[in-house]
């Protein structure tokens, strides 16, 4: 096998990797409703946090994040690079886009919060980590999950460059973080008309 032809199956593998949707498969496993059919329909941990099955959302969130680390590190095992190289961004991309549009499950994925970290994670522990803290300050002081997102996916790409510089890998995750930023399109309508759901808020 050339090493073109073993990058291709390994970027693919990461697709499929990301294309496994833990909020389908723990409420399969649950005996909880398809998270498609309630609440936003977004199949993610949030949404099936509306079952009351507080269980169901934190396995839901811990593999959503664990398919983009294991995308990345799995990776970074077989081929043996580091991030400057364009096999890791095409690999992080590959494994979000599977999450935001899943083979396994119509095509219908989430939003792709968790799998991010995971990726951001799987690139760099400290790159993650520092999202991962941008998040947790914003939510807390403001209650708002979807602001708190937004402003994490806006802070990645810079994080990496302050890190590591321009590299491929910044781009791959600047992309990520427009696809995510879209795929909060309505929770951005919420926020500016004072509508969305602060975090602890009773409905």
């Amino acid at each position: 096998m050339t090493p073109s032809a073993f990058y291709a199956l390994l970027i693919l593998g990461s697709y499929l990797i990301g294309s496994i949707s833990f909020a389908v498969v723990v409420s399969k496993a649950m005996r909880l409703p398809d998270p498609h059919t309630y609440g936003s329909g977004n199949p993610g941990a949030t949404n099936v946090l509306r079952t009351g099955n507080k269980l169901a959302a934190v396995l839901t969130l811990l593999g959503d994040a664990l398919k983009g680390y294991a995308a990345l590190f799995l990776a970074k095992a077989l081929i043996g690079v580091e991030v400057d190289s364009w096999v890791l961004p095409a690999v992080a991309v590959a494994a979000f886009l599977g999450h935001l549009f899943p083979v396994f499950h119509g095509f219908k994925g989430g939003k792709g919060v968790a799998t991010a970290l995971g990726i951001l994670l799987g690139i760099d522990a400290w790159l993650g980590l520092a999202t991962l803290s941008t998040w947790l300050i914003v939510a807390f002081f403001m209650r708002y999950s979807s602001l708190a997102a937004l402003i994490s996916a806006l802070f990645a790409p810079l994080y990496f460059i302050f890190l590591f510089g321009m590299q491929p890998m910044a781009l791959a995750i600047a992309l990520m973080s427009v696809l995510l930023i879209l795929r909060h399109t309505a929770n951005i309508k919420k926020l500016l008309d004072g509508t969305e759901g602060r975090i602890g808020a009773k409905k």
